[in-house]
């Protein structure tokens, strides 16, 4: 959510008539491409080859929006967990090095994403090819014009050549999602928001072969755009589907959540938005900011597991028997309350009511996904326990169980990570700092700081040190 644009945003809806005299319409042209191979089918998101690794922890990172504020608190956790160490069979290694899930939204997307290309060397050049960055006035147009009112109006002030061309050039490279799946870890989730379904829509091979689509060209930048592509001040990212081109089936998962009438609201939908996709139902796709739905950027790890056929998934056996310890940390930057409106009986109006209105919904809505999240790990921790208890002696050999291997040895440890945990004028300093495509050199270095001291003073942290020690 970029607080620079809200200002224009706000304007918008004065300039309806011009846009409407105007006819115009501002559109992204589809950048994915049709599957090369016929009858692919479509393979469920956790039927993704297996990753060779397997060890006894598992850590999973949620990067939350919030513009350059968000990565760059999110940039500032990783450096943080870079500097602990965490005991493996192998000898001592760095929590980073053993990061398995990592999901993203908006901002934070765009920190998730290029640690996914670049591991630990990220932390190398990620504040000077990004953070330090004025993004805004190098790839983005934000001046209140009559130009920008009227594109704004008609579909969004902001197209392709703006931000994705900007990041694919300045900081992916070019790099396609092929670059992910040849890395054995983390696996990365990048969120965005499908505007017609109201789902959240998740880059990866389920939805990509619903619509007959290949992932593995489709490039990094435009899926982090559609995660950070705020309404109005950017116009969706669009994805062409190709239905029928491939022979494509819905998954066994998503057939049954679409009639089963107890299925997880957010299941259902994001199974019956698939089906849409694969149907031809919905030929494109408009995507806007992931925060929208989900803030937290949890979709991707929930619906994994939700969808998930065994209980170990979406871990392979092996991995499920030699899991101990699972951390789960999501990283909150959202801003605080804002505006000095409830002082006075007027307002809030104009932007201020829009930008209101939009915080309620979003704050309430990652309260509830968090709880929710909670709840599913929970629920996933009982089913693993069971299933591991459950083995004969001939799977615990074969899936490689220890000796003298307790098959109820399985913790969680779930926590959040937010500037409410510092306290004092530094949070209060921390909320208001604006979640634009652009901020000055100390209050980016202050993020970055306040993001690894969160880390270093986290209880659920410290606690699963403990536990893992």
């Amino acid at each position: 959510m970029l607080r620079s644009v809200q200002r224009l945003r706000g304007r918008l809806l004065a300039a309806a008539a011009i846009a409407l005299v105007a006819g115009c319409s501002v559109h992204n042209i589809p950048v994915n491409e049709p599957v090369t191979v016929q009858n692919a089918g479509l393979v469920p998101e956790q039927e993704q080859p297996a990753v060779s690794y397997a060890d006894e922890f598992l850590i999973t990172l949620a990067f939350s929006g919030g513009g350059t504020r968000a990565a760059a608190y999110s940039f500032g956790v990783l450096r943080g967990l870079d500097r602990i160490q965490l005991p493996t069979a192998q000898g001592p290694v760095s929590l980073l090095e053993r990061v398995d899930f990592l999901s993203g939204v908006s901002g934070g997307s765009i920190t998730a994403a290029y640690f996914g290309l670049k591991k630990r060397a990220m932390l190398n050049d990620f504040r000077e090819r990004f953070l330090l960055k004025n993004v805004e006035a190098d790839a983005l147009s934000t001046s209140v014009s009559v130009g920008n009112l009227v594109r704004g109006l008609s579909g969004g002030v902001n197209d392709a050549t703006h931000l994705p061309r900007w990041l694919s050039q300045n900081l992916f490279d070019g790099a396609t999602f092929a670059a992910f799946r040849a890395q054995q870890r983390p696996r990365v989730w990048i969120n965005a928001s499908d505007i017609y379904n109201r789902t959240p829509f998740v880059f990866g091979r389920t939805a990509f072969s619903a619509m007959c689509s290949d992932l593995n060209s489709y490039p990094i930048a435009d899926a982090v755009a559609a995660s950070a592509a705020v309404p109005i001040a950017f116009a969706p990212i669009v994805i062409e589907s190709y239905a029928g081109k491939c022979g494509a089936q819905l998954p066994d998962w998503a057939a049954r959540a679409r009639t089963n009438p107890n299925a997880p609201p957010l299941l259902k939908a994001y199974a019956n938005a698939l089906a849409s996709y694969q149907n031809g139902n919905v030929r494109y796709v408009k995507l806007l900011d992931g925060g929208l739905v989900d803030n937290f950027g949890l979709s991707g790890i929930t619906i994994s597991r939700l969808s998930a056929n065994a209980p170990y998934e979406p871990l392979t056996p092996h991995q499920a028997v030699k899991l101990r310890r699972a951390l789960f940390l999501v990283v909150d930057a959202g801003r605080g309350v804002s505006g000095d409106w409830v002082r006075t009986l007027e307002g809030p109006r104009g932007a201020d009511l829009v930008s209101a209105a939009a915080d309620t919904a979003i704050d309430a809505s990652v309260r509830a996904s968090y709880t929710a999240f909670e709840q599913t790990m929970e629920e996933w921790r009982q089913q693993l326990v069971r299933w591991r208890c459950g083995l004969s002696a001939a799977q615990r050999k074969q899936y490689g169980a220890p000796e003298r291997w307790n098959c109820r040895d399985v913790r969680f440890f779930i926590g959040r990570l937010g500037f409410d945990q510092l306290g004092g004028e530094r949070e209060e300093y921390l909320t208001r700092v604006k979640t634009s495509l652009q901020l000055p050199p100390d209050q980016v270095d202050e993020l970055i700081a306040a993001g690894d001291e969160t880390v270093t003073n986290n209880d659920v942290l410290r606690r699963f040190l403990n536990s893992a020690r």
